[in-house]
């Protein structure tokens, strides 16, 4: 996403250098250096050699006059356009990335830094994306489930980018398979049925945490395939992601519909500790967007169908203890969580 910045106007011509129309700004200086020079060049020797101290002096004065002109001429130098690079998601299937790379374009265009987001080609998985941001190498920042070691790594931006969506889980069952929890009332009720998450992710720590059986698996798309092949029963999703990820495995997996999964957790946007420049942009983009609504609209566009899809009202919610959360979470500000409960 290229931030809009005012591309510099330039009047037509004006006057004539030689054979060269002239323009006034920047282009008009460039054009009159050509011109000056090339009249060197077709001045006599005796001439050039009588005059030589004084055609250095020129010479050098046409060099100091190019080179604002020229830089001017530069792309992105005369915008003053800084790039961030943000990662792209293992799978092409996986949509959860949209969201979160949407937000990070509005907040940024909201700084007073002109920036431009630029996604490299490698995806990678969420230890990837620490390493590659603890080391300052191939991305700047990145939208990841917050943890107490995530923080203590990197530099998180501590506004929840999903209002807590990512704390309120449903269930991916294989087809023909909800009754194994449609009694389910309680927690005690759930530790008889195994779960799994991605080895990486912190709702391993947090499901484990509660005392429940998780099976975890090395790749997001190898999850789905566990699930169908039985080696796992219950696999909690977020409202945001469920709903995409049982129609890409309509023919073999639903939505259980009786039973709702709640910790308090998020994802935040994270850089490198010593980016304390781009953190504060983010941070400073993120409250502009949170006042002007912008926050809000993007938020509901993404996701104000799948929380309605979700009956959350209408479903047994077990709540969980987050053991990952922070004294630094702003859980007091209640404007940025979704139907929080603790």
């Amino acid at each position: 996403m290229y931030t809009p910045c005012r591309m510099a106007s330039f009047p037509q011509a004006s006057d004539t250098a030689g054979d060269l129309p002239v323009q006034a700004g920047p282009i008009a200086a460039v054009q009159k250096g050509i011109a000056a020079m090339s009249g060197l060049r077709r001045m006599p020797v005796a001439l050039k050699e009588g005059r030589g101290a004084s055609l250095k002096r020129g010479l050098r004065r046409w060099r100091l006059a190019l080179l604002p002109a020229l830089m001017l001429l530069t792309p992105g130098s005369a915008a003053g356009v800084e790039v961030v690079r943000y990662p792209i998601p293992e799978s092409a299937a996986d949509q959860r990335y949209d969201y979160p790379r949407k937000l990070l374009e509005l907040v940024l265009s909201k700084t007073r830094t002109a920036y431009r987001v630029e996604y490299p080609t490698v995806s990678m998985s969420q230890n990837r994306q620490i390493i590659e941001l603890e080391a300052g190498r191939t991305i700047d920042v990145s939208a990841l489930p917050s943890s107490a070691e995530r923080e203590a790594r990197l530099l998180p931006i501590r506004v929840p980018l999903n209002k807590g969506l990512l704390g309120w889980r449903l269930g991916l069952v294989r087809k023909g398979d909800t009754h194994r929890v449609a009694q389910i009332k309680t927690l005690s009720d759930l530790m008889g049925v195994r779960l799994a998450q991605g080895q990486d992710w912190p709702d391993t720590q947090i499901l484990s945490g509660n005392g429940l059986e998780v099976i975890n698996g090395s790749t997001y798309e190898g999850l789905f395939k566990m699930l169908e092949s039985q080696r796992f029963d219950y696999f909690p999703r977020s409202v945001m992601e469920i709903w995409d990820e049982q129609e890409a495995h309509a023919s073999t997996l639903e939505i259980e519909p009786h039973l709702a999964l709640h910790y308090f957790y998020d994802s935040y946007f994270f850089v490198n500790k010593r980016n304390t420049k781009l953190a504060a942009d983010i941070s400073e983009g993120m409250e502009k967007a949170i006042a002007d609504g912008s926050f809000d609209k993007l938020f509901n566009e993404h996701w104000g169908e799948r929380v309605r899809k979700a009956r959350l009202n209408d479903r047994t919610v077990i709540e969980l203890r987050n053991p990952l959360l922070t004294p630094e979470t702003p859980s007091n500000r209640r404007e940025l969580w979704y139907g929080v409960r603790r």
